[in-house]
């Protein structure tokens, strides 16, 4: 596995840190802790971090490309944040039964439409088979679209620098999926094998691409980030101190350093890993793309 420095960011101590996404405009990270839910905001520059506590699970979330909000996938639905006033207003209700499911992964596509994934996560005892949840995508002109990839535990949303193709993993089966993409009619084409993470190995969770088309998968369960090739050749590996890191994304100014949350929640004990749940980054010698905001 390649050296690399790793520096903790934030001793956050997250139960399911996840989904860092940076602001160029802002020169700042945010993220989400699910479990304890709460859409979180970190200036490197100074230090300063802030939160916005959510009324129920977070599951994923959007920048405006406008500034001053976020949309953001709730279990209980789809809502905008105006981060002046911290009013949240819902967009659209759960396409889904909220007992048995939540949103999970979400990232936009270059046009500014929202994509994001439905887990399988029951709050309650259920005795039947687990059942997949549908991606979908969003717009305030066409609400919630459903589209034909079902998955247990949705993850790794990312596009190539060209926005045709759309990486996508799902998580409980240990697959990564290459599809073919139509940006302007917000459609998928068709559905290739990427790459496959082996068993025992952990699972792909959030991901993010560099300037050079290679994908960066956090492999949760694996303390890794693994950056594949665009052909999904395994490239190379950087060893992490925490054994559940859940999503990455580039940031700094020169988009040169990649940022990684982790999870508390399943890791090992605290005397062996102390700073799971941790915000972390490293520079790993290469630029990752810019990621899109939301249009509406």
């Amino acid at each position: 596995m390649a050296a690399a420095e790793i520096e903790l960011v934030l001793d956050a101590h997250a139960a399911f840190g996840e989904s860092p996404t940076w602001s160029a405009h802002e020169q700042a990270l945010y993220w989400i802790d699910i479990r304890a839910p709460a859409l979180h905001r970190y200036d490197p520059a100074s230090g300063a971090a802030g939160a916005w506590r959510m009324p129920d699970e977070i599951g994923c979330f959007a920048l405006r490309e406008a500034g001053g909000g976020a949309i953001i996938g709730l279990r209980s639905g789809l809502h905008t944040l105006d981060f002046a006033t911290g009013e949240l207003v819902q967009r659209a209700g759960p396409p889904y039964d909220p007992a048995l499911h939540r949103f999970n992964e979400g990232a936009c596509d270059g046009t500014g439409r929202f994509w994001l994934g439905t887990m399988f996560e029951p709050k309650r005892p259920y005795r039947g088979d687990p059942q997949p949840g549908a991606l979908f995508s969003y717009t305030a002109q066409t609400g919630l679209v459903p589209h034909r990839d079902l998955a247990l535990t949705p993850n790794g949303l990312a596009w190539s620098g060209d926005g045709r193709t759309l990486y996508f993993a799902h998580s409980e089966q240990r697959t990564i999926y290459a599809f073919a993409f139509d940006g302007a009619a917000g459609r998928l084409g068709r559905r290739l094998l990427f790459a496959t993470v082996p068993a025992n190995f952990g699972v792909p969770d959030g991901a993010a691409v560099d300037v050079e088309g290679c994908y960066w998968s956090a492999v949760h369960g694996g303390g890794r980030i693994r950056r594949y090739r665009p052909n999904g050749e395994v490239d190379r590996d950087i060893a992490l101190p925490v054994s559940c890191p859940t999503m990455c994304a580039f940031g700094g100014a020169a988009l040169d350093v990649l940022y990684i949350t982790s999870a508390a929640e399943g890791a090992g004990r605290p005397a062996s890993e102390p700073h799971a749940g941790g915000v972390f980054r490293c520079r790993p010698g290469v630029r990752g793309l810019p990621r899109s905001g939301f249009a509406g």
